[in-house]
């Protein structure tokens, strides 16, 4: 699922409309899911829904409205999860930011091949591990803890969750950073590469602790 009901309140307008190499950003991210190999896709929208409809070219996602987006991040999460749960057979949901545009498929795949792996049989939850940035984006959930994800409120979403049940959750280890687009500032920097391919890191710790 791909949360993406923020109210761009720091960045002053549509940040998921915002351009980035000639893409708005949320077609970045949108990309990068399709591009892994992804194919069932919940997009949770909010009240920016009717531009983001108009802008994007969309390959099938299903598209499904937060109502209260004002609630924060956890409510559009339990929107996603309900969402999600109308699927029977799905096992688990990856998690994945909007305003996350540099987010890779590598990154993506490599957490799926992680969770299927025996070494992650016992984990409730699997995450990147950066070299470069503490943000666990994106975070798969197995169905057994969609419950305990729906259960959270406020704006951080996973990231409590997952910090307070390390013995739950499995680590994968990869390159880069995944920074957040919060303000222009970020985007600005997320527009020039440094060298390595690698995205430069944006925002701040506390706004990265997410989802």
């Amino acid at each position: 699922m791909v949360l993406a009901a923020g109210a761009s309140s720091r960045f002053g307008s549509p940040k998921l409309l915002a351009p980035l190499r000639g893409r708005p950003v949320l077609q970045h991210t949108l990309d990068a899911v399709a591009a892994a190999g992804l194919g069932d896709v919940v997009v949770v929208l909010g009240a920016d829904a009717g531009a983001i409809e108009a802008a994007i070219a969309w390959r099938g996602e299903r598209r499904v409205r937060n109502g209260r987006p004002e609630d924060g991040l956890a409510s559009s999460l339990r929107v996603g999860l309900d969402a999600a749960a109308e699927t029977p057979a799905a096992e688990a949901a990856l998690v994945v930011l909007g305003d996350q545009p540099a987010v890779r498929p590598d990154v993506i795949r490599a957490v799926l091949d992680a969770a299927a792996s025996p070494g992650a049989a016992g984990a409730r939850f699997v995450r990147p591990r950066y070299p470069e940035d503490p943000a666990p984006n994106p975070v798969l959930v197995r169905r057994d803890a969609w419950e305990l994800a729906a259960a959270l409120r406020g704006d951080r979403g996973l990231g409590p969750l997952l910090a307070a049940r390390p013995e739950s959750v499995a680590e994968v280890p990869v390159a880069g950073a995944n920074p957040d687009v919060d303000t222009p500032e970020d985007l600005a920097a997320l527009a020039a590469p440094r060298p390595g391919g690698h995205p430069r890191s944006a925002g701040t710790a506390a706004a990265r602790d997410r989802p």
